[in-house]
Order: structure tokens, then C-alpha cells, then sequence
């Protein structure tokens, strides 16, 4: 075969492989941007609902036994972030009926004052809709894969308007070190349409106006030690999500017993650190800390457990927004402690406890970018960095694994992967 021969055998390979993921990524995008869109909308009226009425929260233990019954019914009892991460890494299927028991469970626990996020629901929604979608469409068992990608890609990105880190996300939170980059295009194609949907139907996206101080040797210092102890934070957080996930079922072992509990344990702390400032997402308490610095010392820490303690007891929703919270909060109070603005120390800690917690670096430092415009790229990625480094080698899915070591440039075989993931847990 000569050279030309080989090019234009190339040409068409690359050409069917094109036309394949274009067939796939519009209905994908299409399809997650209008869900995400749905949920999206459902999520806020549901908060907005609750602020107006606030006995809505005694509802809680009640929407927790519908939640269970929910998922009773649909048989997605113990499916969540981690079988959408499984089914990218060996391809383990994902029931489609996981989508509407997450999408109204979640909603269920924003309505009544459960402490969660949303974009952990958006992952399992996107990742659903992918597999199943590459299912119907005969797709071989690497190309489901990527079409799980992409899924989780655009619900994402409908949801948060990051297009970028939303693909970028999905291609590098199932493994450490390891980019599925044969799936950028479809992602990111599958991601762009999806945040053009929520667009239309008037979704703005998320932004914060941010003033960044000048990029020198003090002020990366001072971000320096603020990755540090972020680091140290990432930590406590995910600690605490797993202890709870691990000791709550054990102490109380029936789940309608255990989300009725739980439900009447959040009312009551609630009361206690203050009702309605750490219930939902805390979207509010977050534009607060990151565009007008301002914050309570002991916010992260009210956050931190009142997430733990709502997931662990059965209520649906995610991990990232609380991990926005549990940053912005955090660098908030301890930024000025160093000699930082607070709205500045805010955001660094906003993107490098999320990229603790979820391990996943580069797309931490491009939802940096997204959210502020670019202000104080390079000191957010600092922040980033360092926190990335000390963080350890767990996060928020115990699905996810380590390919390279994040302290040495070294593989890490899958001996040593086992070693180091029950070391630190």
C-alpha cells in the first residue's frame, strides 16, 4: 500500500468515525440539554419554594420515605456516581430508570431542606441517558463507553453553563492520570449543544465578578500555604462523606427507619447552626462569600456535616456544589488571615476543594477559567495544584482510581493502587 493509499484509507476511517460521533452527540446534547434544563428549573423552584415556606422542612422525613420508595420501585437501591464511573471503566450497564429517580429525588430533598448539591445527579442523569442511548444505538462495548462520557458531559454543562470542564470532567474523573481522549470531540460537541438548550430556555450561566490581586511572589506564596490547608480541608470532607456513608447503615440498618431519622436529624440541626443557610445547595451563601467576602467562621465545618449526614441517611443529590460551598466559605475566613481579599481567597478555595475532593486537576483549573472569566488564572491554579498534590489518594467516588501517583511521576500498579486506596481510607 502506498502512501497515498494509506491516507486515503485513513481519511475514510477518520470521516465514519466523524460522522459517527456527530449522529451520536446531537440527540445527546439535545436530549441532556433539555433534561438538564428540566432539572435545572425543577431544583430552583424547589428552593425558591422552600425560602417562601419555610414549615416545608418539617416535610423532610416524609420525602425521605418517598425517596426510598422511589427507589424501591425502580430497583436503583445503592446505584449512584460510582456505577456511572464503573460503566466507563469496564463498561457495567446503567439502568435508564435511574433517571427519573434521581431527577425526583433530588428535587424531593431541595424541596424540603435536605443539605446536597445537584451536579452529582447530573453526572448519574447524563451517564444513564449515554449508556443506554449507545445501547439503543448498537454501539460496540468501547463506544457505550464514550457515549456514557459524553452523557455526563452535557448534563453537566446544561446544568452549570462550563462547557469545557464539563467535558473535561467526564473524560478524567473515572481514572486518575488516564484521559479518555478519543472522547473530547463527542464530549465536548455533546456539551456545547446542551449548554446552547439551557440558554434558550433562559438558563444563565454560572459566573461570579471577581477581582484577583496581582500576580507576584508574595501573593503566590501566600496562595501557596491557602492550597495547603485547602488540601487539609479536601480531606476532612471526604473523610466525613465516607464515615458517615459507612457508619450511618450500621447503626441504623432498616432504610426506611434510617432516611426517617435522618430527615428529623437535619431538621434539628438545622434549627441549631441556623435554618435555611445550609439546607440546599447554598448557592446563595457561596455568591456571598465569593463577591462580597463574607462568611462565618464555622460555615465549612456546618456544611461538611450536614452533607455527610443527608447523604449517608438515603436523601439523592451531589457532592460538588457542597464542595463549592465548603471552598468558598473556607478560603473566605482563612484568606484574610493570610494576608488575601477574602473574595479572591474565596474562590481559590472554591476550585481547590473541588479539585480535591474529586481529583481530577486540569479540569479544576478550566472551571476556574469558566467561572471568573480568566481573573486570577494563574494563582487559581496554584491553588489548584497544591491542593491536587496533598489532597491523598481518595476523593468523593470510591469508584474512581489512581493510574499515576500524584506525589511521583510513577505509575502505579494495581497492587500498589490497592495498597495506597486502603491506606487512606
Amino acid at each position: 500500500m502506498n502512501d497515498f493509499d494509506t491516507f486515503w484509507h485513513e481519511a475514510k476511517a477518520a470521516l465514519r468515525v466523524a460522522l459517527q460521533w456527530f449522529f451520536l452527540a446531537v440527540p445527546m446534547g439535545l436530549l441532556c440539554g433539555f433534561l438538564g434544563t428540566l432539572f435545572h428549573l425543577a431544583v430552583e423552584h424547589a428552593t425558591e419554594l422552600r425560602a417562601a415556606q419555610p414549615w416545608l422542612l418539617f416535610l423532610l422525613p416524609v420525602a425521605g420515605l418517598l425517596i426510598t420508595a422511589l427507589y424501591k420501585v425502580t430497583k436503583c437501591e445503592g446505584v449512584g456516581t460510582n456505577n456511572v464511573i464503573r460503566a466507563v471503566q469496564s463498561g457495567e450497564p446503567v439502568s435508564i430508570l435511574l433517571v427519573p429517580a434521581i431527577f425526583l429525588g433530588t428535587v424531593l430533598t431541595h424541596l424540603c431542606g435536605g443539605s446536597a448539591g445537584r451536579e452529582g445527579a447530573a453526572l448519574q442523569m447524563g451517564g444513564s441517558i449515554g449508556w443506554n442511548l449507545g445501547t439503543l444505538l448498537r454501539l460496540k462495548d468501547h463506544d457505550r463507553r464514550t457515549a456514557t462520557i459524553s452523557g455526563m458531559a452535557a448534563f453537566f454543562s446544561a446544568l452549570f453553563g462550563t462547557p469545557l470542564a464539563a467535558a473535561c470532567f467526564a473524560m478524567m474523573v473515572e481514572d486518575v492520570g488516564l484521559t479518555f481522549t478519543s472522547a473530547f470531540v463527542p464530549a465536548f460537541t455533546s456539551a456545547l449543544i446542551a449548554y446552547g438548550c439551557s440558554l434558550v430556555f433562559g438558563i444563565v450561566p454560572t459566573h461570579f465578578a471577581l477581582t484577583a490581586p496581582e500576580l507576584n511572589v508574595r501573593t503566590a506564596l501566600l496562595v501557596i500555604l491557602l492550597g495547603v490547608a485547602c488540601a487539609a480541608v479536601s480531606r476532612l470532607f471526604c473523610y466525613t462523606l465516607h464515615f458517615m456513608e459507612h457508619i450511618v447503615p450500621k447503626l441504623l440498618p432498616n432504610p426506611w427507619v434510617r432516611v426517617f431519622a435522618g430527615g428529623v436529624l437535619v431538621i434539628g440541626f438545622s434549627y441549631l447552626f441556623g435554618v435555611g443557610r445550609y439546607n440546599g445547595a447554598g448557592m446563595s451563601v457561596i455568591i456571598a462569600a465569593v463577591e462580597q467576602g463574607q462568611a462565618l467562621p464555622w460555615d465549612f465545618l456546618c456544611k461538611i456535616f450536614l452533607t455527610a449526614l443527608t447523604l449517608a441517611c438515603g436523601f439523592k443529590g451531589g457532592e460538588v456544589v457542597p464542595s463549592f460551598f465548603v471552598g468558598a466559605t473556607f478560603g473566605c475566613v482563612v484568606g484574610p488571615l493570610l494576608g488575601l481579599p477574602a473574595e479572591f481567597a474565596a474562590a481559590v478555595g472554591l476550585v481547590s476543594i473541588f479539585c480535591g475532593a474529586t481529583n481530577v486537576l486540569i479540569p479544576s483549573i478550566l472551571l476556574g477559567f469558566e467561572l471568573f472569566s480568566g481573573a486570577g488564572l494563574e494563582l487559581i491554579a496554584l491553588g489548584c495544584g497544591i491542593c491536587f498534590m496533598l489532597s491523598g489518594h481518595h476523593g468523593l467516588y470510591s469508584s474512581q482510581t489512581f493510574v499515576t501517583n500524584k506525589l511521583r511521576s510513577e505509575y502505579m500498579s494495581h497492587k500498589w493502587r490497592v495498597k495506597v486506596k486502603k491506606e487512606e481510607e
